[in-house]
């Protein structure tokens, strides 16, 4: 699964690489980004079919909610089961988007405690995580905007911590997934594989990253007290704009 997850790129980074092109939203960087914070979400505009990266809550709350209250448990869609479940079923029909991220955490079981690491393109690119987006209406008329990460077995690295991981998109698959291209339902399911095991780096961390509260650079440094288990110790890589 994905609940965690850093974007230390600021929003004007973030949209050069995805091209975007709508005004630049007001998100600072996070290095420790929780489910119902904003995410820097890239969405085709209906109308014009450009770009554009807008601020969209972590956690989906479909159309049909009576409250938002459930968010914090829509963070991740499942692939295999994105077609039928249906708090994400109209999403996949309609509204796909890109959840931007430098990387993300995910936790291996040691014993009785848990061993934090960063994962990230190898290259250090920004990460495209395939996502859903919804729009519910509150009842004094507002539209809360919603966004969840769609989730795939572990490649064969990340498997030996959690047997989930996000949905990484190519940059060749991004125009399929926003519907830039014309792509039928079998195409887009297809996409929802997960990720060769050479394209990711994945380190130990600090359990500082535990808690919410802790924001700041170092998160992402090794962890020196930690004894990984081989292939979940590589370098961090250069983070370059």
């Amino acid at each position: 699964m994905c609940g965690r997850y850093f974007q230390q790129r600021g929003p004007a980074a973030v949209a050069r690489y995805f091209e975007t092109v709508n005004p630049l939203p007001n998100i600072a960087a996070s290095w420790n980004r929780a489910p119902t914070q904003e995410a820097l979400v890239v969405r085709r505009h209906p109308e014009t079919g450009l770009r554009h990266l807008d601020p969209l809550r972590w956690g989906l709350v479909p159309r049909w909610a009576k409250d938002p209250s459930g968010a914090a448990r829509m963070i991740n869609a499942r692939s295999e089961s994105i077609v039928e479940k249906p708090a994400f079923r109209e999403a996949f029909r309609k509204r796909h988007c890109i959840v931007t991220a430098d990387g993300f955490y995910e936790w291996k079981t040691e014993g009785k405690s848990k061993q934090p690491y960063a994962v990230a393109l190898a290259d250090g690119a920004p990460m495209a995580l395939a996502g859903l987006w919804e729009g519910w209406r509150a009842p004094d008329g507002s539209i809360l905007r919603t966004c969840t990460v769609v989730t795939t077995e572990a490649n064969e690295k990340l498997a030996a911590m959690h047997h989930r991981m996000p949905v990484i998109l190519p940059r060749e698959a991004w125009g399929r997934w926003l519907g830039e291209a014309p792509a039928e339902e079998e195409e887009l399911l297809g996409l929802l594989r997960p990720c060769p095991s050479g394209m990711v780096a994945a380190w130990p961390v600090s359990p500082r990253v535990n808690k919410v509260a802790e924001n700041d650079s170092g998160l992402l440094a090794r962890d020196p007290l930690a004894m990984p288990p081989t292939g979940l110790d590589d370098k961090p890589p250069e983070f370059a704009e």
